[in-house]
């Protein structure tokens, strides 16, 4: 198993989301986040007065797939995430170790099995 973890722009999300269940990638976390990368800063007023964002509004979603599904879910993300511009995000890929059912305690090995019910 492998946990990706894909920063993105917040206005993907949706479109990332409904191509990811087009490959039966139903189970995901999604967070929102602040960071920066090489994307510049940008100005901005508010009530009068001129400040600086130096970290831009982005979101997380982590997702646990089976090491046969990784390619798949990656294209996937990068096909329908990217805009060409700066800010577009990253994708980091991690092992997993183990995971577990928190209402069994038991190791869960059923990744692929995530359905919607």
């Amino acid at each position: 198993m492998k946990k990706i973890e894909a920063v993105i722009r917040p206005e993907k999300l949706r479109e990332v989301i409904e191509q990811l269940r087009a490959i039966d990638v139903t189970g995901f976390t999604v967070s929102q986040v602040q960071g920066r990368g090489q994307q510049k800063n940008s100005t901005g007023i508010y009530r009068g007065k001129s400040y600086t964002v130096n970290l831009h509004a982005k979101v997380k979603m982590e997702i646990v797939v089976s090491d046969y599904k990784v390619e798949e879910t990656i294209q996937t993300i990068l096909r329908t995430a990217q805009t060409g511009e700066m800010g577009d995000g990253k994708i980091f890929v991690l092992p997993v170790l183990a995971m577990f059912n928190v209402r069994t305690g038991t190791i869960d090995e059923t990744i692929d099995e995530l359905a919607d019910h």
